[in-house]
């Protein structure tokens, strides 16, 4: 009996759909009216690890344009991140990255 020989290319056939298994997740946290600035700050600073300025910069994000991208990466990770975020009390979502 012969060994068959595997194909060397593989043909993937165009379906028009885009592979989206490897856009990251987005985490954001909105503003609202009940944490003061300088909470918003230092929650990014002990969840994320964010120096102060880096903090500060989202937190001003999320005031003056409601909103603001505080982490990315896996599925898990993101429903991690905005776990952590809404035991702060603050008002995170996640979404895939577009």
């Amino acid at each position: 009996m012969a060994p068959s020989v595997a194909p060397t290319e593989v043909f993937k056939p165009d379906t028009g759909e885009k592979d989206t298994t490897d856009r990251p997740w987005l985490v954001l946290v909105w503003n609202d009216p009940i944490n003061l600035m300088s909470y918003v700050t230092f929650v990014f600073q002990k969840v994320f690890g964010y120096s102060l300025e880096k903090a500060t910069a989202l937190m001003l994000d999320v005031h003056h344009k409601g909103r603001a991208v505080v982490s990315s990466g896996s599925r898990e990770k993101a429903e991690i991140d905005v776990f952590r975020l809404h035991e702060h009390g603050l008002w995170a979502t996640m979404q895939k990255d577009e």
